[in-house]
This record gives C-alpha cells, sequence and structure tokens, in this order.
C-alpha cells in the first residue's frame, strides 16, 4: 500500500472510542481522511460517537471483554491499517494492605486480557505497512501510595508493547504513555473532588495544567504514521515524570 499521504483512505480501528482520548483519536484520524471505525461496547454511545464527527465513520459494538465477541467483530470487519486500542474502566486506586484480589485481578481485564484479544485477531485484519498502538499510564514510571495496581498495569502494557513488536514484526506495535486527563477514568470522583484534584496536579506540572484528550490523541497520529518506530513508549505527561 502506498504511504506518505497522512491517514487518507486508511482504515483505523478504535476500540474504546466512545469517549475520552479514544473519541479524540478517531477525531483526529477521521479529520485527516482516515475511514474509522469505533468499537466499543455501549451501543447507544458508540452510534452517539461516530454521528457527532464528521468524516467517514461507522460505530459497532462490541464487548472487549468476551473473546468470542472480539473474534466475530474482526472476522465481520475486514482488512484495516491501523489499530488503536484505549478501551479502559475506572481507575483501581487502593493501598495493598486494604486491597480486595478479586478486584484487582479484574483490573487486569479490560486493560490487559482484551487488549490482548484484540491484538490476537486485529492482528490477522492489518494491512502492510500498518500498525498497532496500545495504552498505558506513567504510573509505571512515577508510582504513588495507592497506586500498586495502576503501576503494575502500566508496566505490563509496556513490556507487551515490545514482546508484540518482536512477534508480529513487520506490524508496527506501539504504545502511548498518557499522564492526568480530563477523562471519565476519574469519574469515581465527585465533580468537586475532580476539579481541585485537576487543579492540584496541573500546578505541579511544568506545563501548568493537565492533559485534554485531544493532546493525547496526537501521539496516537504520531505512531500510527511513523513507519521507524516500533516497540516504543511514547510519553504524554506535560512533565509529570519530571517532577
Amino acid at each position: 500500500m502506498a504511504r506518505g499521504n497522512g491517514l487518507h483512505n486508511q482504515r483505523v480501528v478504535v476500540l474504546g472510542g466512545s469517549s475520552g482520548i479514544g473519541l479524540a483519536v478517531a477525531e483526529l484520524a477521521a479529520s485527516q481522511g482516515a475511514k474509522v471505525v469505533i468499537g466499543s461496547s455501549n451501543a447507544e454511545r458508540v452510534q452517539k460517537a461516530a454521528q457527532s464527527i464528521a468524516g467517514e465513520v461507522q460505530g459497532q459494538a462490541v464487548n472487549v471483554s468476551d473473546e468470542r465477541a472480539v473474534e466475530g467483530f474482526f472476522a465481520k470487519l475486514g482488512p484495516f491499517d491501523h489499530l488503536v486500542y484505549t478501551a479502559a474502566d475506572s481507575l483501581h486506586l487502593q493501598e495493598l494492605a486494604t486491597m480486595d484480589l478479586k478486584d484487582a485481578r479484574n483490573f487486569f481485564g479490560v486493560r490487559f486480557w482484551s487488549a490482548l484479544a484484540a491484538v490476537k485477531y486485529g492482528s490477522r485484519c492489518i494491512r502492510k505497512g500498518g500498525s498497532i498502538v496500545l495504552t498505558t499510564g506513567i504510573a509505571g514510571q512515577r508510582p504513588q501510595k495507592g497506586w500498586v495496581v495502576v503501576a503494575s498495569m502500566c508496566g505490563t502494557i509496556e513490556a507487551l508493547t515490545c514482546a508484540l513488536a518482536v512477534e508480529l514484526a513487520p506490524i508496527r506495535v506501539n504504545s502511548v504513555s498518557p499522564g492526568v486527563v480530563r477523562t471519565n477514568l476519574w469519574q469515581n470522583m465527585n465533580t468537586a473532588e475532580r476539579e481541585n484534584f485537576y487543579e492540584s496536579v496541573g500546578n505541579r506540572l511544568p506545563v501548568g495544567r493537565v492533559g485534554e484528550p485531544e493532546d493525547i490523541a496526537r501521539a496516537y497520529l504520531f505512531l500510527m504514521q511513523e513507519e521507524f518506530a516500533t516497540g516504543q513508549t511514547i510519553v504524554v505527561d506535560g512533565g509529570a515524570v519530571l517532577v
């Protein structure tokens, strides 16, 4: 396939694309001429997201926690160029002494096992020159108290990125590592707590604010188009790992 013209006429699949960073990636890819497919668990939210984006966008509901559903999703989808995985549930923040290990295991479900299923079945459909971009986070590099499970997950995805880049070559596999971003990952907080959290974190960052989904989306687009990058994790955190 001829490359070098951005994402024009390339097919981009975004799992977790109905909100937050995934939606921002879908919007940006569509603005560059990509044919976008949004996949997420809630059919109504998927269709609403697809209709909100200008360009050629399709929305399909898929339960990423169900391996057979993921297999069927890609079997019906056919060939495409780039797979982006941003699906996630709320963050699991709890100190080890009081942690419910069953909840901790479940946290790996959508973020690791479902991502692995998406790559297993999606990679079979990726055209020559295509790529996969996963999602991790800076907690693996800068863990805080109560972030044991989250930090472990981030480290796992970074290692997975490297291993998949070797195993799936010449498909390129990379990941994006955001800092704190205004998304529904923080929905367990009430509005006042959430805004205070954003302000407190933002004031400590060199850039003076927390991230917006659009800030992070540009990193995914870069990795889709940079043909000499594989096995890399790109940090987009406003300088959080520095302070």
